[in-house]
C-alpha cells in the first residue's frame, strides 16, 4: 500500500467540511432505512424500491430519475450539478438484496425467522433489522443522506454530484427475469448517462479498497451409471457417481484453499468455496443418480484473467484424472467476472483514504486482505477510479437474534453509519470543491 498523500483542507474547506457534516442527521437516515428496507426487492424485481428513491431524492433537491430495464427491475440516477468547472463524482451502491425470502429457499437457507431474514423492516432503537438493511439498503440510506445534508447545508460545489443504485448488484444470475444479477444493472446505468470522473462506493468493512476481486462460477461432474436400490455392491455395469463425488469434494476443497493462498496479490485474496451438490431425485431414491454435479464460486484478483483461473482448475482436474483414473469427470466455467483495479495514486483513492484518516485520527495502513466482489469492479473495468469504503461489520450486540452465518444481512447500528458518512463527505467536499485542473484530469 502507498503512504496516503496528504493534501490538507484549506480554511475555508473545513468550514464547507463541518457545514456539511452538521447537516447528516441519523435520525433522517434511520427513517429512509427502515422505508427502504420495508420495500422488498430482490435482484431482478428492484422496481418498487428503485422507484421509491428516485422520488426521495428528488424531494431532496437532486434530479433523479428512474431507468426501467424490465417490468420489475430498474436503477435510480440523480444528479446535483454544481457551478462547473469541476468533477463528476458518483455515489454507488446496489439497491437488490441477494435473497428472495420465498419458499423455495427455505431448504437451502435452514429457514427464517430471525428478524434480519424478514422481507419487512423492524425497528427497535437505533437498530434496524429486515432483509438487506445493512447491505445494501444501509448504503443506500446513507449515500441519500450525505447528498441531502449537501445540499442542505449550501456548501458552493463546483463539480457535479451524482447517486446511482443499481438493480443487479448481488452475484447471482436470476434466469427467471432475464439472467438478473452479476452487476447488469450497473453496466446498463453507466451506458445510459452515468458519466462520473470517480465513484465511491459503500460497501461492510472499515477500510479504503482501491480494488476488489471478479469471480468465477464452475460446475465439475463427477459421472456414473444409473442404479437401482435392489441390487447389491459390485453388480457388474454399476458405477455409482455419489459416492467417489464425496472424495472429489474434499481434493476440490484443499485446491480451493490453494488456489486462494497462490493468487492472492495486491489487497485482495481470492477466495473460493464449494456452494452445493446436487445430484438425484427425492421423488426416487430407490434409483441412485448417474450424475452428482459440485457447483462453486471462485474469486478472481485483478491481476488475474478469468481464462487465466479456467486454466488453473482445467489443471486441477487433469491431475486429478491422472491420480484417479477410474473417475469420469466433466466441467464447465458457466460464469466469470473479471477483477478491478484502481491506480492507489488516483485522486480518488486519496481523498479516500484523507477522508478516513481524518475521521479515524490514525494512519490508514495495510487494510484486511479482500475477497467480497462488489459492482465497484464494473466501474473500474469501465475506466471509473473508485474507491470502495465502509463501515464495522457485522453489527455487534442486537438486541434481536440473527441468523448465523451470512444470513439476511439485515442488521444495521445506526451509529455504526456515522462515521462512514463522515469520510464519505470528506471526498465529497475535497472533490466537489475544486477545479478539473486540480485533480489531475
Amino acid at each position: 500500500m502507498t503512504e496516503t498523500i496528504q493534501r490538507p483542507f484549506s480554511a475555508e474547506q473545513q468550514q464547507w467540511y463541518e457545514q456539511a457534516c452538521a447537516r447528516l442527521n441519523p435520525e433522517r437516515l434511520k427513517q429512509l432505512l427502515f422505508a427502504i428496507t420495508d420495500i422488498h426487492s430482490p435482484t431482478g424485481a428492484a422496481r418498487a424500491a428503485s422507484e421509491f428513491m428516485a422520488g426521495h431524492l428528488s424531494e431532496a433537491g437532486l434530479k433523479a430519475r428512474y431507468q426501467p430495464m424490465t417490468d420489475t427491475s430498474g436503477n435510480v440516477l440523480a444528479e446535483y450539478r454544481g457551478s462547473g468547472g469541476g468533477a463528476a463524482l458518483m455515489l454507488y451502491a446496489p439497491i437488490d438484496t441477494h435473497l428472495e425470502c420465498d419458499d423455495a429457499e427455505r431448504a437451502w437457507t435452514r429457514g427464517w425467522t430471525e428478524a434480519d431474514m424478514q422481507p419487512r423492516a423492524k425497528m427497535d432503537g437505533d437498530w434496524v433489522f429486515g432483509l438487506g438493511a445493512s447491505n445494501p439498503k444501509a448504503m443506500v440510506a446513507t449515500l441519500t443522506e450525505i447528498a441531502t445534508a449537501l445540499i442542505e447545508s449550501g456548501v458552493p460545489i463546483r463539480g457535479d454530484l451524482l447517486v446511482g443504485m443499481a438493480d443487479g448488484g448481488m452475484p447471482v444470475d436470476v434466469s427467471a427475469r432475464q439472467h438478473a444479477g452479476m452487476s447488469n444493472g450497473v453496466l446498463h446505468m453507466l451506458n445510459r448517462g452515468a458519466a462520473a470522473d470517480f465513484a465511491v462506493v459503500m460497501k461492510p468493512w472499515n477500510w479504503v479498497y482501491h480494488e476488489e476481486p471478479g469471480m468465477g462460477w464452475f460446475k465439475l461432474r463427477v459421472h456414473g451409471t444409473l442404479g437401482y436400490a435392489g441390487v447389491p455392491r459390485g453388480t457388474p455395469g454399476f458405477r455409482s457417481a455419489v459416492v467417489p463425488a464425496a472424495k472429489v469434494i474434499e481434493d476440490l476443497e484443499a485446491w480451493l484453499i490453494a488456489y486462494a493462498e497462490r493468487n492472492t496479490s495486491g489487497v485482495v485474496a481470492p477466495h473460493g468455496w464449494i456452494s452445493g451438490v446436487r445430484s438425484g431425485d427425492p421423488e426416487r431414491a430407490a434409483f441412485p443418480s448417474a450424475v452428482t454435479e459440485i457447483f462453486f464460486d471462485v474469486r478472481i484478483n485483478p491481476r488475474t484473467s478469468p481464462a487465466a483461473v479456467k486454466a488453473q482448475f482445467a489443471e486441477f482436474v487433469r491431475d486429478l484424472q491422472q491420480r484417479r483414473p477410474e473417475l469420469v469427470l466433466d466441467w464447465e466455467m458457466y460464469g466469470s467476472v473479471p477483477g478491478g483495479t484502481t491506480d492507489e495514486r488516483n485522486w480518488v483513492i486519496q481523498s479516500a483514504k484523507r477522508g478516513w484518516e481524518h475521521v479515524e485520527q490514525r494512519p490508514h495502513g495495510t487494510p484486511d486482505l479482500l475477497g467480497g466482489q462488489t459492482d465497484g469492479t464494473a466501474l473500474r473495468r469501465y475506466g471509473v477510479p473508485t474507491a470502495r469504503i465502509g463501515w464495522p461489520w457485522p453489527a455487534q450486540g442486537s438486541p434481536e437474534v440473527l441468523a448465523e452465518g451470512l444470513g439476511g444481512m439485515g442488521a444495521t447500528y445506526i451509529p455504526d453509519l456515522m462515521p462512514c458518512a463522515r469520510k464519505i463527505m470528506y471526498i465529497v467536499i475535497d472533490t466537489l470543491t475544486r477545479g478539473r485542473d486540480e485533480l489531475g484530469l
